[in-house]
C-alpha cells in the first residue's frame, strides 16, 4: 500500500462527509439552486488562481527537473484550461471574467488558499504536495459518485465530465506518485504530511458546505440586514 492509499484511509470519515454532502447529491441529480453553484463558481474561480500559484511554489522547491516541469505545467493547464471551463459555466449565468474577478473570497476559500500557500512557501515539498493532493483525489471520487447517482444529463453534467475525464485522472495519477515519491524519500515528514492532507481535506468538506450555504463575510450580511430594516 503507497502513502497516498494510507492517507486515503486515515481521511474516510472525511471522504464520506463529501459524498453525502446536500450540494454533491443535488448537484449529481440536477437539483442544486443554481445560487449554490453559482457560489461555488465564483470561490473557486479565486481557489484555482491560488491553487495554481501553490504548484508554481512546488515547482521552485523540486530537486528534480522532472518534478519541476510537471508542476509548472500543472500551474498552466489550471490557467489555461481549467479556468476556460469556469468561464464557459460562468457565461451561463450571465457573468464575465471580470465579474468572476471581483468577487470577493468568502472566510472559507481564504482559509483554504491561505493555508495552501503558506504550507507550499514554509514547508518542504513533500508537506506541500500532501497538501495539495485531498484537491484533486477529492473531486475525482467525489464528480464519480456523482456520475452513479446521475440519472440524466442536466445543466451540471459538464462539471461531472470535467472531473472524471481521462486527462483530469491521469493528473490525479500522477499527485498520488508524487505523494508516494516523497513519503518514501522523506520518512521523517510522514506526519506532517498526514497533518497537511488532513487540514485540506477537511476544508474540502467546508468548501461544499461554504458554496451550499452561499457564505459570506459575516459583517457584509450584517450591514445588508441593517440597510432593509
Amino acid at each position: 500500500m503507497g502513502f497516498s492509499d494510507q492517507l486515503l484511509d486515515s481521511g474516510t470519515e472525511l471522504w464520506a462527509l463529501q459524498m453525502d454532502h446536500p450540494f454533491v447529491r443535488e448537484l449529481a441529480a440536477g437539483t442544486l439552486d443554481e445560487a449554490a453553484f453559482r457560489t461555488w463558481l465564483e470561490q473557486d474561480y479565486h481557489y484555482l488562481l491560488d491553487y495554481a500559484r501553490t504548484f508554481a511554489v512546488l515547482g521552485m522547491k523540486a530537486t528534480d527537473e522532472s518534478t519541476m516541469a510537471h508542476c509548472f505545467g500543472v500551474a498552466n493547464t489550471i490557467v489555461d484550461d481549467e479556468m476556460d471551463l469556469h468561464r464557459s459555466l460562468a457565461a451561463d449565468y450571465g457573468l464575465t471574467g471580470e465579474n468572476l474577478a471581483a468577487v470577493r473570497k468568502a472566510p472559507t476559500c481564504e482559509a483554504y488558499t491561505s493555508y495552501l500557500l503558506r504550507t507550499a512557501r514554509g514547508r518542504p515539498l513533500p508537506v506541500g504536495a500532501a497538501a495539495v493532493y485531498p484537491c484533486g483525489q477529492g473531486y475525482l471520487d467525489v464528480a464519480e459518485h456523482m456520475a452513479e447517482l446521475a440519472d440524466d444529463e442536466h445543466r451540471y453534467t459538464p462539471f461531472i465530465e470535467k472531473y472524471t475525464s481521462e486527462e483530469f485522472r491521469e493528473s490525479v495519477a500522477w499527485m498520488r506518485d508524487l505523494v508516494d515519491r516523497c513519503a518514501e524519500n522523506h520518512p521523517s515528514l510522514r506526519e506532517e504530511m498526514e497533518s497537511a492532507f488532513r487540514r485540506s481535506a477537511e476544508l474540502e468538506h467546508a468548501f461544499w458546505e461554504m458554496a451550499y450555504a452561499k457564505e459570506d463575510w459575516p459583517h457584509e450580511r450584517a450591514t445588508v440586514e441593517v440597510e432593509g430594516v
